[in-house]
């Protein structure tokens, strides 16, 4: 493996992938729409020796994604992992919460990946050569929270998604891999959006804990490179804050019980 893309790159998850990346001796495509981050990154890598392309990118845009393939591929004449990271969270009531952030969240972690999927796929079946795709999604992707719907129904997309893909990539070309990636709780700025007044509490709570309990983004990416070398498709680097509350969550499924809120805080993205 020798070229990454990383979209979510000028920040928190994104950025520790790309640090590590560059670590292990791999060029990195770094993509965000945040300009300063992305430069900070950028230069950062470059001052350590490493190989870093910074291309402001807008995931909503299709036209953007296409670009960031198109200078990858001009820069370096192949990609071997990309990294469909980029997301965003909103807080509140899912009724208070605005058209413009069920809009944005929808854009943002769902059609994101698949305006990724668009503009790479395509490339990497013709390039006939071994590469991996991993999406992420969150540990909220399996389990429902109050106050952060357009999340977790976005991260419940992508888990479908991602093995869609998956399937699909096998019956066509199966030396292209795909990973979904499930984040537990990181130290990242996921929740940098301002709460509602119904999710103040909630939103003070989660950040506490994040900063509690959250792995630093370059652990995390280790963890995530673990997985990659051993191939797996779930990629779940803290199975403690997934698995107890996805066992209680099937039993319940299985029972056609009302749902409860079983979900621990500190186990969001």
């Amino acid at each position: 493996m020798t070229v990454a893309v990383i979209t979510g790159a000028a920040s928190g998850i994104g950025a520790g992938l790309a640090r590590l990346a560059v670590a292990k001796g791999m060029k990195v495509v770094l993509a965000d729409r945040d300009l300063a981050g992305l430069e900070q990154v950028a230069q950062a890598i470059k001052a350590s020796g490493g190989t870093a392309l910074a291309v402001p990118t807008d995931v909503t845009e299709q036209a953007s994604l296409n670009a960031l393939a198109e200078q990858a591929y001009t820069a370096f004449g192949q990609v071997d992992l990309l990294f469909n990271n980029a997301g965003v969270l909103s807080t509140g009531n899912c009724w208070e919460i605005s058209e413009a952030q069920w809009q944005q969240s929808w854009q943002v972690n769902v059609n994101g990946i698949v305006n990724g999927l668009r503009a790479f796929v395509p490339r990497l079946l013709k390039a006939d050569r071994p590469a991996r795709i991993i999406n992420t999604a969150s540990v909220g992707g399996f389990m429902p929270s109050p106050y952060m719907a357009p999340y977790t129904a976005t991260k419940f997309a992508v888990v479908a998604l991602t093995e869609s893909l998956a399937s699909e990539l096998a019956a066509v070309n199966p030396q292209i891999k795909v990973s979904l990636l499930a984040p537990g709780p990181v130290k990242t700025a996921i929740f940098r959006e301002t709460p509602t007044q119904a999710s103040t509490q909630f939103h003070g709570m989660m950040t506490s804990l994040l900063e509690q309990n959250g792995l630093s983004s370059d652990e995390f990416a280790q963890r995530v490179f673990a997985a990659i070398a051993r191939g797996d498709y779930w990629i779940v680097p803290q199975p403690e804050m997934l698995d107890p509350l996805l066992q209680t969550r099937s039993k319940m499924i299985e029972s056609r019980s009302d749902p409860v809120f079983a979900w621990a805080p500190e186990a969001a993205h």
